[in-house]
């Protein structure tokens, strides 16, 4: 066994016995850095340690040990770490190595660069060898270089030292990098203790946040809202046995949303299905970093899918569970939408739709054809196709010379022309009936126009618009139909017991009211007067937390065809009646 390397003089101060609730400023950290044999899962063993002590911003002792690895050493990781295999078969065993760590991290906040990765192979370690996990504070340099030192674009040790001032003497083997990682905190130490006065601040300030939407990020861990939960290194990632995991027997082979949640009933992860018993118990046959802190779960129950999926995009984004991801969709919907809040809007096709005051379109089966529908509509209205930026010009472009577009990019036209057009592009899709009848209609109206002004030219390229806007139309699925554009009850079932249906008070685009479906016909009159209450006096302007909702309704509607009544200003109470008998049968 090597011994530890007592470089520094200076004695180190006391532990602080509060631990997560000590003082930032007397905290003891231990910047601590492992080595292993680059295998994953269990199969990954430490092959060094390396520690450095740290108080009051500076570096004090320092500890440095090989250990001995079970299986041989692959060559290439020895050429990465400069650990040979005599090296590693003459080192100390884990048990003679691993207590001396615990004993320095006992009352001490454990700092790493990629700490989930150095905690998680200690974890492991600690372990095989059945030594309790001290499980101290932890707090990561990666974390503390993006919210201290946002300048430094990557994020590796060498970098991000380079970024703060700090020369790193070499990389790859544990004390060094041990070394590193520890000036690199106390160069960032000032900078943290500006914005937490205790560990626990400090932790809570540097977990993670969540992304925005469509990027593919590991959910912040989170209790009830304003929970400012401190992080912890997730474990490894191992099946529990079925005496390990929560009780599932009382879900039931129902649609609903359940709710794995950890020791202190916080939630973990929020899951939907149309089967609840099934789809939870599948947790735990490809086990994720959350299952392992499962203790408990309960459920919610829905009448259908659609409840479930309404509940479940609730919930996610009140709680923001860790174990839920922001995942790729894969619905194959996208929108035709335009953004009224820019001088000259363009019509764009995108998967969500735009939140702020927008015009949504769809959903619509089939991106190039949307494109094309899109192209077309700019080109019959004269609107922009050149994006959202718009390069000022001192000619018009192609489009502009072929009569195509207005030519905003000159710099001399009227905004309010160019909104009167987009108005009216929009307003097709804006009247209702969702088969794009309306915009057939005015294509028929212009070309029948030119006809009876003898502009014969101009009426064919009409009718050779018409037949290829009709194919178009033919191509694309889903509904042409402006989002917010009707109110209408929507009647979802359950997908084994007939009878039981939901229903969902769609004002324009949003779910204003939903559950079971009310048994009398009173109940369902008052429920859908109040619905119709609560229209937004704009109903173009979409909040951002509206966005995936007013999706999730409109795919989910779109593919399964659900029982829908469209619902005017009065409610007809003999048509209401009339249309629940019809979809209860």
């Amino acid at each position: 066994m090597l011994p530890p390397l007592a470089t520094a003089t200076v004695t180190a101060p006391a532990r602080p016995a509060g631990g997560r609730a000590s003082g930032l400023v007397e905290a003891e950290f231990l910047a601590v850095d492992v080595e292993t044999n680059g295998r994953a899962g269990d199969d990954c063993e430490l092959t060094e340690v390396g520690a450095v002590l740290m108080g009051g911003g500076e570096l004090h002792e320092r500890f440095e040990s090989l250990v001995r690895p079970a299986a041989a050493l692959a060559r290439g990781i020895q050429r990465f770490t400069g650990i040979t295999q005599a090296m590693a078969d003459g080192a100390p065993p884990p048990e003679e190595v691993l207590p001396r760590v615990a004993e320095m991290l006992r009352g001490r906040v454990l700092v790493a660069h990629s700490a989930s990765f150095d905690v998680g192979a200690l974890r492991r370690a600690f372990r095989r060898i059945d030594v309790p996990w001290p499980e101290p504070p932890v707090l990561c340099t990666i974390a503390m270089s993006r919210r201290f030192a946002p300048l430094a674009t990557r994020r590796s040790l060498a970098e991000v030292a380079a970024a703060v001032g700090v020369d790193p003497e070499g990389a790859h083997r544990a004390l060094v990098d041990a070394e590193t990682c520890a000036r690199v905190f106390c160069a960032l130490f000032p900078r943290m203790c500006a914005e937490a006065a205790t560990v626990d601040e400090a932790v809570a300030v540097l977990a993670p946040r969540r992304r925005t939407r469509g990027r593919r990020t590991r959910g912040r861990a989170a209790g009830t809202p304003g929970d400012a939960r401190p992080t912890r290194a997730v474990d490894e990632v191992r099946p529990r046995t079925r005496d390990e995991r929560p009780d599932l027997s009382a879900l039931p082979d129902d649609p609903g949303v359940y709710v794995f949640r950890d020791e202190r009933g916080r939630p973990l992860y929020v899951g939907k299905s149309v089967s609840v018993r099934s789809r939870a118990r599948s947790h735990f046959c490809r086990p994720a970093g959350w299952t392992g802190h499962a203790e408990v779960v309960d459920y919610r129950p829905t009448r259908s899918e659609l409840g479930a999926l309404v509940l479940e995009n609730r919930l996610i984004k009140e709680w923001r569970p860790r174990g839920n991801v922001v995942g790729k969709r894969a619905d194959g919907f996208v929108f035709l939408r335009a953004r009224l809040e820019a001088p000259y809007p363009v019509l764009e096709v995108t998967p969500e739709p735009a939140s702020g005051r927008a015009v949504n379109v769809g959903p619509l089966r089939g991106r190039a054809a949307a494109v094309e529908l899109a192209d077309q509509l700019s080109s019959l209205f004269g609107l922009r196709h050149c994006g959202r930026t718009m390069r000022r010009r001192d000619f018009p472009s192609a489009y502009g010379q072929m009569g195509r577009c207005l030519s905003p990019c000159l710099g001399d036209l009227d905004p309010n022309l160019y909104r009167r057009r987009l108005d009216e592009a929009l307003g097709l899709f804006e009247e209702g009936g969702g088969s794009g009848a309306a915009l057939i209609e005015h294509l028929e109206s212009l070309m029948s126009g030119a006809a009876a002004e003898r502009r014969y030219e101009r009426a064919e390229v009409l009718r050779r618009r018409l037949d290829r806007v009709r194919g178009v139309l033919d191509r694309l699925g889903g509904l042409l139909e402006a989002t917010h554009a009707r109110s209408r009850l929507v009647l979802a079932r359950h997908p084994t017991k007939q009878p039981l249906l939901d229903a969902f008070w769609v004002v324009a685009g949003r779910v204003v009211d939903w559950g079971p479906l009310p048994d009398d016909v009173g109940s369902l009159v008052r429920r859908t007067e109040a619905a119709l209450a609560r229209r937004p006096g704009d109903p173009r302007v979409i909040r951002p937390e509206e966005v995936d909702e007013i999706r999730i309704v409109a795919a989910w509607t779109a593919t399964h065809g659900p029982p829908q009544l469209a619902l005017g200003d009065q409610v007809d109470v003999a048509e209401l009646a009339e249309f629940v008998a019809a979809a209860s049968d």
